[in-house]
């Protein structure tokens, strides 16, 4: 078993490589951008039957209990409700969990280490205007979205519309939160959170394939200030070329020295906090401190670390998409699922609909949707994606104001739609 996770995990680490090689060597997939590349080899690596399935006995306790240790599901295999392979997808569950919160929490510092700070305050109106039309359309197609579903004879769908509204203004721990919050039935939160899971991989595909394409028809394009806040050099133009020379080499281990000492003092500070709150702390602070260190123009002007943490960004994409399993679509319940599609895709098409009245540019009202369907992390994967570095600041601060307001709006909601 260790021998096949270690070779998991080195395919995450490395895959990235190749798919920066390919992108560098064929035109088609140079047009198609880096981030997407990964998404897609992801999706495969999920779906076409090499990796186990943890099964439903597994999935619950994990979905209830995400801190579940290993002696729990080894009393499990012993006492033959599990089987050998269930026990290695819990592996590989915990190998991706890993992944996911180191990449991402080093990539953030590493991307905002190279920001120009200065250009902020230009966006700042359109970014408010963007995160509050985005939270309005999260909670009126939620709220719509009840009335329209409520006749298709699932219980509680109160409870169902509170937890829809924490998880797409503010994200997972959101979503569980309410879940104690509201009372909410296990069964019910485990398909919820499942067709969150499965409905968010088509909402990313649809984002970073066809999306800005699209809006930029109906919406102004973003007004790029100058050249460099396009992302070029994770497009195959010039995918890290001369990193591991030594003016370049030495330096960025620097940044990342930095990092991961900005990622100790996070985790750090988070556990000074209920545990509901960790996550919140942990985005605050990484993203606070690496805005402050950039502010220092020793590490501002180190080449090649905003390339460095797009890569770590292709690990979590790669890693992200990969458990997207289309098993998952088994005995589905038609009517919570149309719901939260509902919810998911009608809450980005009435931010169309306001951006074009408040002349929103399309890559910030992706963003915008992005960081609160999302959540923050994935930010910079979708910014990767629109190939523009400017709007990761200003989409992981909206994302973060969405995990604190989310819990709030959340609750409120679901009270009020108790009494329809």
């Amino acid at each position: 078993m260790e021998i096949r996770i270690v070779a998991l995990m080195l395919f995450y680490i490395f895959t990235p490589i190749l798919v920066l090689h390919l992108c560098h060597r064929i035109p088609f997939l140079n047009k198609l951008g880096s981030v997407i590349v990964a998404y897609i080899l992801g999706l495969l690596l999920g779906n076409i039957g090499l990796l186990p399935s943890m099964g439903p006995v597994l999935n619950e306790m994990m979905v209830l209990n995400p801190k579940t240790e290993a002696g729990e599901v080894t009393a499990l295999l012993e006492a033959g409700r599990i089987t050998d392979s269930q026990v290695l997808a819990y592996h590989i569950y915990k190998l991706r969990d890993l992944l996911m919160s180191i990449t991402i929490l080093l990539a953030i510092p590493l991307i905002l280490f190279s920001a120009n700070v200065r250009q902020w305050g230009q966006m700042a109106g359109k970014v408010l205007a963007a995160l509050l039309t985005g939270i309005i359309s999260v909670v009126l197609m939620v709220v719509v979205g009840f009335f329209i579903f409520r006749g298709f004879g699932m219980s509680d769908l109160w409870k169902v519309s509170g937890m829809l509204i924490g998880v797409y203004t503010g994200g997972t721990p959101n979503l569980a939160s309410l879940k104690m919050m509201l009372n909410v039935d296990a069964n019910t939160y485990i398909l919820t959170h499942t067709y969150d899971l499965i409905i968010g991989a088509a909402y990313l595909s649809f984002l970073m394939s066809v999306g800005q394409r699209l809006f930029n028809k109906v919406l102004p394009a973003y007004p790029y200030k100058q050249d460099d806040v396009r992302i070029r050099d994770l497009d195959g133009k010039d995918p890290f070329w001369g990193i591991f020379r030594r003016p370049v080499f030495v330096p960025l281990l620097k940044a990342y020295a930095m990092a991961i000492g900005i990622f100790g003092i996070s985790i750090g500070l988070s556990t000074l906090v209920p545990e509901s709150l960790t996550m919140v702390i942990v985005i605050l602070v990484i993203t606070t401190l690496g805005i402050l260190v950039s502010l220092w123009p020793a590490i501002n002007k180190i080449d090649k670390t905003f390339e460095s943490g797009m890569y770590l960004i292709l690990i979590f994409s790669l890693v992200v998409a990969s458990m997207a399993d289309v098993r998952s679509f088994a005995g589905i319940t038609p009517g919570l699922f149309g719901y939260i599609t509902w919810a998911v895709f009608g809450s980005l098409a009435m931010q169309v609909v306001f951006a074009r009245f408040f002349k929103i540019d399309s890559d910030t009202v992706i963003i915008a949707s992005t960081a609160l369907v999302c959540s923050p992390p994935f930010v910079p994967v979708v910014a990767g994606a629109l190939k523009n570095k400017e709007i990761i600041v200003p989409g992981i601060t909206m994302g973060v104001i969405g995990y604190v307001v989310g819990n709030y709006l959340g609750f409120i909601v679901a009270n009020v739609l108790k009494f329809f």
